[in-house]
């Protein structure tokens, strides 16, 4: 599993590329990758998780977002390995 996290760099250029974005995190909730996206507070950026890609795919996949590929946000990728879990999230232990 993995957490990524997007801190703005420069929000300035991001009003152009939102639709753009907002089809990147549509693909990957599509695809089956991402469990959750939200907004880091306040106006700090987005953290996705996600899951079911190796380390490479996710790094591709990240580089794939117009906002990371413009400088919007600068991305961080933590791989986290799950040991102990609600069982609502057992399936990421695996």
């Amino acid at each position: 599993m993995f957490a990524i996290t997007l801190r703005f760099a420069d929000k300035g250029k991001a009003s152009p590329l939102m639709d753009g974005h907002n089809a990147w995190i549509k693909r990957g909730f599509d695809d089956g990758v991402f469990l959750l996206v939200g907004s880091l507070q306040p106006a700090g950026g987005g953290m996705i998780l996600a899951h079911g890609e190796s380390r490479a795919a996710i790094e591709a996949r990240v580089q794939a977002d117009p906002f990371v590929a413009e400088g919007v946000v600068r991305a961080e990728i933590l791989a986290v390995a799950p040991g102990r879990t609600d069982e609502r999230l057992a399936f990421l232990k695996a």
